[in-house]
Formats: C-alpha cells, structure tokens, sequence
C-alpha cells in the first residue's frame, strides 16, 4: 500500500480534458502539488458530488500552485463526456487497464457480481514538488467523501515544506 513518505508511482492512461490523449503521469511531478481523487464511477451519485466539490474549491487549489486529476477505471470517453456534463475544469484520468489503481494499491473488487469487476477505491493523495507522497485518505465505504478541508490543508502543507 502506497503510503505517506513513499516516492509516488507513476503510470500512464489516457487523460479526458476537451480531447483524449495519452497521460503519463511522471510528466506532471516534481513542479508543483498533485492530487490524485481517485474515485469509483462516472455518472454516480457520490462519485458526481465528489468531482463537484472538487471542481467548487479548485480555486484554492489553483492558489496554491496544485493539479487536480480524478482518476477512474472508466472509459477516457465516458470521462470526457462526464467532465463535460458536470463542467469539470481539471482533467479525468480513465484507467480501464487498472495500471494506476494497481501503482496505488487501491483496486475495490467490492462490485464483483454486478458485471464490474473492478473499480478504483475511492481514495485521495496529495504528491508534493519532491515526487513524495505527503498524504493519504482512503474511504472506509463506496458512499463516503473525502475530507476536503484536511486535503486543502495537506496541499497547502505540502506547498510550504517546498518553498
């Protein structure tokens, strides 16, 4: 389990902004704040209040010099499609291989039985400017939301220690 103090791993999908392309995400390290909202399905009812929040406070994010991905098992098209209903202005990492969920250790087998067999445990890591893994949520349940303030408050954490 990727834990807080581990260099954080690396993968490549695909990225839903506007368009799809090909998303590496050691390209996005050692600049600024990265945070990775892993989370288990477009279109769902916690999954779209989670990405909204996100998408309300990313102001703050923005202030203090951090990315935000979401990242799914989805389809990059269904992500862009969902991006583009709920006007999500930071880009969706479609994961359909499980290569990030694996590099993470946050596959949820949970749903097995429904015809999905695997989806990302929704989960939050914040990855400061030295590639390090400076924080670390993972919900308890499928229907529970991240704290918010306490990731704002790690990524301004991992702001200060940079600077």
């Amino acid at each position: 389990m990727v834990d807080v103090g581990d260099d954080a791993p690396v993968f490549e999908a695909s990225i839903a902004t506007d368009e799809v392309a090909p998303f590496d995400l050691a390209d996005h390290l050692g600049d600024g704040v990265v945070v990775l909202a892993f989370f288990p399905a477009a279109f769902t009812g916690t999954c779209t209040a989670e990405l909204c929040t996100f998408r309300d406070r990313l102001s703050r994010f923005e202030e203090l010099d951090a990315t935000v991905f979401g990242v799914s098992t989805d389809l990059p098209f269904a992500l862009r499609e969902f991006r583009a209903q709920e006007a999500l202005p930071f880009g969706l990492v479609g994961d359909p291989d499980h290569d990030a969920v694996a590099a993470y250790d946050v596959a949820d087998d949970s749903f097995e039985g429904t015809g999905v067999e695997t989806v990302a445990r929704r989960s939050v890591f914040v990855v400061g400017p030295e590639e390090e893994v400076q924080y670390r949520w993972l919900a308890d349940d499928p229907g529970q939301e991240p704290p918010y303030e306490t990731v704002e408050e790690a990524v301004a954490s991992a702001t200060v220690d940079a600077a």
